[in-house]
């Protein structure tokens, strides 16, 4: 990624003068307006700038003309739209006011500042937004107590605080940055997952705390041009996630922020990404803090495409490499198939390619596939012998909104199976994870996992969610390698290269639920209540342990994503 910095970079850069257009910053991660667009694209079916958007974040400009389009039917006579929505919709214009063209804003604005100078408006502690110059700052807090049955330690808590900006030049230079500070006492079963992988889920470099806690530090930030009418370029340090369901096969943002370069082609009924990342291969020493850590590469395309104005399909590849610390510029070609390039560098690169569909049906229903293959066989499927490379994933999920004509209450299922050894290598560097963590399902492979939720907002500032996770997993125990484990090098196979099945080895069986209260006080300030209650009989296998736990929490949280454990 080096090179890409040196050689690229600067190169764009060169195109400022003459081709720089309009230009947006991005939703942050698990933003509260996500579950309102994801009800918006089902209510209006044919809508292109939301059918197309199975890759996320999603630009903040194409977020507002989405919602200016749908608020131009509702006052057009369309009543389509719920109160809550009503109030969903105002919300996330005021929250990205930068590109509001369409609709009176004088209720954006507070009764009353703080010293003629903070919160002006009710969505941002500090802005400014005047001729060529928008400009918001807001502190970003979490506060979490926790209370676990049968965990004789100490009290579980989050304690998160730090800032978050964002900013337009002239309408044609978009930035953005977060940094928080973070201590950390998970429940027992993620403490167990971080002694086990040496690695905070979804983030970094961290510090033991508190024998027991940790503490790190989450920083992300980004630049964003337009090099062409069509053509977005983002280069920065964040996630990214590709998918229309609670989870991704392809790329989730479970893992560690890693540094990207992503060029975005949006025209007609096309979508079209490349995405080239710079991350950090398995090691011991993650969290020495004293030397530089290696380095491996990623390429990603996805395609999505609207077939029909309420079918789109999306076609997804990506290859994981390690060079030495170098990009091997062979894959930086953005209109070519990797697996041929990796087939032209003789390498045995790690390459992934997959399908997505997704249909919107009666404005009630929205259906979703992915289908990710890492190896195939046809012959070795039909031959049922469960070979060990016939390696690949399926996800089959569905919405539906308002549901038995219930207003703003939303149910979505899910299932995910993932065969053994999927998203391993026969090498540590080029398996599908980055800093000690998976790239895309937190399970890694050789599973099967349904997912149920229930999502109500009888009322603007309330909202419930019941979340039902179940799964069983193959796992493995001493000396053996059932595929579970994709930092294993799956060269290593006691076991022979025939006979897996799904899952593979003795069978863990997990449950996670979790019943959640959210209470909004003011814009983006959240007091929260919720009920945790996760149980794994772990078939047998002494290593793992049956590990039980009953979790009640209470928190508040400003301008920032839930800390969630579902796994």
């Amino acid at each position: 990624m080096q090179y890409i910095i040196k050689t690229i970079v600067p190169l764009l850069f060169l195109l400022f003068p003459f081709a720089l257009l309009a230009q947006s910053t991005y939703l942050p991660q698990g933003s509260k307006h996500q579950p309102f667009l994801n009800r918006l694209e089902i209510l209006l079916q044919r809508n292109d700038d939301l059918n197309l958007a199975t890759v996320k974040p999603l630009s903040r400009k194409i977020a507002v003309r989405a919602v200016e389009y749908a608020d131009s039917l509702q006052k057009a006579g369309g009543n389509f739209l719920s109160r809550v929505d009503e109030y969903n919709l105002r919300s996330l214009l005021m929250n990205n006011s930068e590109w509001v063209t369409s609709t009176d804003t004088s209720d954006f604005y507070s009764k009353k500042s703080l010293f003629n100078v903070f919160y002006k408006t009710k969505a941002n502690m500090l802005e400014a937004n005047v001729k060529d110059f928008f400009f918001a700052v807001n502190p970003v807090f979490q506060q979490q107590l926790s209370t676990e049955s049968s965990y004789s330690g100490n009290r579980l808590f989050v304690n998160t605080k730090g800032v978050t900006l964002r900013g337009l030049i002239a309408k044609k230079l978009g930035f953005s940055a977060y940094i928080t500070d973070n201590q950390e006492r998970g429940p027992s079963f993620v403490q167990d997952r971080i002694n086990q992988f040496n690695a905070v889920p979804g983030n970094g470099f961290y510090k033991p705390f508190k024998k027991t806690a940790t503490d790190y530090i989450d920083a992300r930030g980004s630049i964003n041009f337009t090099a062409a009418k069509y053509l977005d370029f983002q280069f920065g340090y964040d996630k990214n996630f590709i998918g229309n369901g609670y989870r991704s096969l392809f790329l989730s943002d479970y893992s560690n922020s890693y540094l990207f370069l992503k060029i975005n082609t949006r025209i007609w009924k096309f979508n079209y990404m490349n995405l080239f990342t710079e991350m950090t291969p398995q090691t011991i020493d993650i969290n020495a803090g004293n030397k530089i850590l290696d380095k491996k590469y990623t390429a990603m395309h996805h395609l999505s495409m609207d077939i029909t104005p309420w079918l789109n399909v999306g076609v997804f590849e990506a290859v994981v490499f390690g060079r030495k610390n170098h990009f091997d510029f062979t894959y930086l070609n953005p209109v070519i198939f990797l697996r041929l390039a990796e087939q032209q560098n003789g390498s045995a690169d790690n390459a992934f390619v997959g399908i997505d569909v997704k249909a919107n049906v009666a404005k009630r229903f929205q259906f979703y596939s992915q289908v990710l293959l890492d190896e195939f066989v046809l012959k070795e499927v039909r031959s049922g012998k469960g070979w060990w490379a016939n390696k690949f994933g399926i996800q089959v999920g569905g919405k539906y909104i308002n549901a038995f004509s219930v207003k703003n209450l939303d149910l979505q299922g899910e299932i995910n199976l993932v065969r053994p050894f999927t998203y391993s290598h026969e090498d540590s560097v080029a398996n599908y994870t980055h800093y000690n963590q998976p790239l895309a399902h937190p399970l890694g492979a050789n599973f099967v996992e349904a997912i149920g939720i229930i999502r109500y907002q009888p009322h603007p500032k309330w909202t419930t969610t019941a979340r039902l996770i179940v799964w069983k997993q193959g796992t493995d125990t001493a000396n053996s390698n059932v595929g579970t484990n994709i930092f294993i090098v799956n060269s290593y196979r006691p076991s022979g290269d025939y006979g897996y099945k799904l899952p593979n080895g003795p069978r863990a069986t997990g449950v996670n639920a979790q019943l959640l209260v959210s209470y909004e006080v003011k814009e983006n300030l959240f007091l929260e209540a919720s009920a945790l209650i996760r149980n794994l009989n772990s078939g047998g296998v002494e290593s793992i342990g049956n590990r039980n736990a009953s979790i009640f929490t209470a928190g508040i949280r400003m301008n920032m994503f839930r800390r969630e454990y579902d796994y």
